[in-house]
């Protein structure tokens, strides 16, 4: 699913009274989750997941192609952790 499939599905379901108006509050609503993560902090949604900023540790890695070692330095990713509910429902 896409950012314009979320929109199209919520201006369905009635939440937003026209695509344009959807899609505006998608891109801000991500926008806004994007920047809260951008400031290593993290995002908590009861029963549905936590978004959290990690910092990676260095590490040695392989070049599939020559089989070469390769240095990979410390990194941030972002780990999603699903919450109960989310989790309770997938099973």
């Amino acid at each position: 699913m896409t950012k314009k499939d979320l929109a199209k599905l919520l201006f369905e379901k009635g939440v937003f009274s026209t695509k344009v108006e959807a899609e505006k509050k998608v891109d801000i609503i991500f926008d806004t989750m994007e920047k809260v993560l951008l400031n290593g902090e993290s995002i908590s949604i009861i029963n549905w997941g936590k978004l959290e900023v990690v910092e990676r540790a260095p590490r040695l890695g392989r070049n599939p192609k020559t089989g070469e070692e390769v240095k990979i330095g410390t990194r941030k990713s972002i780990k999603f952790r699903p919450g109960k509910a989310l989790l309770d429902k997938l099973n």
